[in-house]
């Protein structure tokens, strides 16, 4: 017994205590780092705005991640390799040669455990809070670290840019945007959001990326008013239209002169003619141009959402589309891209037999129009076809054709089956479409 006592002594119990220590930190570097980066900044954004002082401190020290990093591993590091080696040194002073076996052992087990499952567990499952709890201490250790980092920091850089790796350092790893989308479509396949939900948020996520030229009506299919027309003509299409808004064009339909509202022109036709027991003969005395507002005008390449601030800055709904040359090419509302967020908006005025534009046949297929969007096809349908270079299912079709199609004619691309069913003259109008492996 007098043998060992000199094995534990004092110094043998420092030196385990020294090790427990080190165990400790190594715990809290690495719960402190799983809980910094996984730590959401929207609620830590809310939590700081309640007056947490740890959460802000959370926010600051989150804004530059590899300096974070940098310093957390370094610290982490420097704890780990120093309880090795004094758990080394005990061990071979206890067991001699094999103390360093054994010392390997039992410190990746202390380690594994107490020092990185436990402790990253917690800190997965209370993110923010023990990310506020952890920010004040881990803060004090990125500015005492910051030089050693730093120089870190320049030295793999330096080694990236050999291998042709440059690295921004104001990019981050993921996006904002994209971490939302990432989100939902996650949440969506596993039954958590549901697809509606997911569409409107993506909608207005994807504003920014689309531009009115896909989501405007075509000139070819919008009703307008011709200056020249008798008053009651234009009473009679004005009370048979859907629309409230009519352009005005002179001579040519490219000629737009103005835009009228249908409660505009019944007020001042009623003006005219004298009230309720006026006379109607007065119409024919009508000018149409001092009730018209003058035309607003939006170039194609507009994004909507820019154009959808645009619409309520000017508080107006109703723009023309033009060309970079001018031309007409189409018309677009507000209610058009507030379509594009929540879906086909309907009102009493919208006839109640329109005809659907995605319907799907007893046989699988599902009967297209045309001029359906892909994007409101993809809405509708669940599915994945491109809208990089069309952006209706025709425009589409003839895109990968490289042709105006035949009726009867079919098509196999993008994983699905397209057979033209309808065209007028050169436009395909309706069209069978199935997925070929149940996408």
């Amino acid at each position: 017994m007098s043998d060992l006592t000199p094995v534990f002594d004092a110094a043998f119990w420092v030196t385990c205590g020294v090790i427990l220590f080190l165990l400790v930190l190594s715990g809290f570097f690495s719960g402190s780092e799983t809980a910094l980066t996984a730590a959401s900044r929207g609620k830590l954004r809310a939590q700081a705005d309640k007056g947490s002082r740890g959460a802000a401190r959370a926010l600051r020290i989150t804004e530059d991640n590899e300096r974070l990093i940098g310093s957390v591993l370094l610290g982490n590091n420097l704890v780990n390799i120093l309880a090795t080696s004094l758990a080394t040194t005990i061990f071979n002073r206890v067991l001699g040669e094999s103390g360093v076996v054994a010392a390997t052992v039992v410190m990746t087990l202390l380690v594994l455990i107490f020092a990185e499952v436990l402790p990253k567990t917690y800190a997965i499952s209370n993110s923010e809070t023990a990310a506020a709890r952890a920010a004040g201490p881990i803060s004090l250790v990125v500015r005492i670290f910051a030089p050693v980092v730093s120089m870190v920091r320049m030295l793999v850089r330096g080694i990236l840019r050999v291998f042709g790796v440059k690295i921004d350092p104001d990019s981050n790893v993921l996006a904002v945007r994209e971490e939302i989308a990432g989100a939902l479509q996650l949440g969506h396949s596993e039954g958590v959001v549901e697809k509606e939900d997911r569409d409107r948020i993506l909608g207005a996520l994807d504003l920014s990326d689309r531009f009115v030229e896909e989501i405007m009506l075509h000139r070819s299919g919008i009703e307008m008013l011709d200056i020249a027309s008798d008053p009651e003509a234009i009473l009679e299409q004005c009370l048979q239209s859907n629309h409230t808004r009519l352009p005005v064009f002179e001579d040519e339909p490219e000629n737009i002169i103005g835009v009228i509202h249908a409660k505009d022109i019944l007020r001042a036709m009623y003006k005219v003619i004298g009230g309720p027991s006026g006379d109607a003969s007065k119409l024919r005395d009508f000018d149409l141009r001092a009730v018209a507002t003058p035309p607003y005008f939006v170039p194609e390449t507009t994004n909507l959402d820019d154009q959808m601030r645009q619409f309520l800055r000017m508080r107006t709904h109703f723009a023309l589309v033009v060309d970079e040359y001018g031309s007409l090419q189409g018309l677009i509302t507000l209610e058009d891209i507030l379509e594009e967020i929540v879906g086909e908006i309907t009102d009493e005025f919208d006839p109640d037999d329109a005809e659907q534009t995605v319907e799907r046949a007893d046989d699988g297929q599902y009967l297209i129009e045309g001029s359906v969007t892909i994007r409101d096809l993809n809405r509708a349908t669940d599915w994945n076809l491109p809208d990089d270079e069309a952006n209706t299912v025709a425009g589409l079709v003839i895109h990968e054709a490289q042709m105006i199609p035949e009726i009867g004619q079919v098509f196999s691309f993008h994983g699905f089956r397209f057979e033209v069913s309808g065209r007028d003259g050169n436009r395909i109008t309706n069209l069978k479409i199935r997925p070929l492996s149940g996408v």
